[in-house]
């Protein structure tokens, strides 16, 4: 059986709509939603609201880990607009979610990134979308657990949860053969981000989970240029999967 894996889409439902080509099902691992492209300032909501001289200075201020004043300069430019913020949002990703889930194929089986908003997915995944979170699925005689959404960061993305919550979904999977997530575990050749030059948010439930367990993989994203894109943890093989927006190629399992 084959099966392609993507995840941090942010927006490419081109090569989203080519991912699951010569494979029996795609796995998606999140972060469907681009709110901004950060190697190109002018893609995504933020700059299709504010314009890309306000994307640099966001992305500037970001870079260099002053988030008190990012969230300022949002929130000069959010009331200078002098619209709803929640409903302009909202109406950007749902133009987004459109596209994105009418470019999987069947069978596709997806979870949520940090970025994206998991109430509005039951509106737009198609019968051949199944979402999980917390769950298992068996594929080809394996068994696949999912466990999506981010932990609690200054960034403040949607769909950040607390550590308490992220670990009781990951012991409900119990033992699996693939352990897929957004995040990856909490290992910092793993979590770091040879670009941004910081540390991303790690697991270390999924980390206890993995030497617990042993699956035979863990696969995730959410760090776009790490450090390390696989590496061995006791009998398991963790993979990033790599930053589908920029690649456009999906990782293959086999087996």
């Amino acid at each position: 059986m084959r099966v392609h894996v993507v995840s941090d889409v942010h927006g490419n439902a081109e090569d989203l709509a080519k991912a699951g080509e010569g494979a029996d099902a795609l796995i998606c691992l999140g972060d469907l939603v681009l709110f901004l492209d950060y190697a190109d300032h002018g893609r995504g909501i933020f700059p299709d609201l504010f314009g890309v001289e306000n994307a640099d200075r966001l992305v500037e201020l970001r870079t260099a880990r002053r988030f008190d004043e990012a969230r300022d300069l949002g929130r000069r430019l959010w009331a200078e607009l002098d619209v709803d913020r929640e409903t302009a949002i909202e109406a950007a990703v749902r133009r987004q979610y459109a596209d994105l889930f009418a470019a999987f194929p069947a069978p596709t089986y997806a979870t949520y990134g940090n970025v994206d908003i998991p109430r509005l997915w039951k509106e737009y995944a198609g019968p051949g979308t199944t979402v999980l979170d917390g769950q298992r699925v068996e594929l080809g005689g394996l068994t696949f657990g999912f466990v999506g959404g981010g932990l609690r960061t200054p960034m403040r993305t949607p769909y950040e949860i607390s550590d308490e919550e992220y670990a009781a979904k990951v012991e409900a999977l119990g033992d699996v053969d693939v352990l897929c997530s957004h995040i990856p575990p909490d290992v910092p050749e793993l979590t770091y981000d040879t670009v941004a030059r910081r540390f991303e948010r790690g697991s270390r439930a999924l980390l206890d989970a993995i030497r617990r367990t042993r699956p035979r993989y863990s696969l995730f994203g959410h760090v776009h240029q790490p450090l390390a894109r696989r590496m061995r943890i006791a009998a398991t093989e963790c993979v990033n999967v790599g930053h589908f927006a920029s690649t456009g190629r999906p990782f293959a399992l086999e087996w």
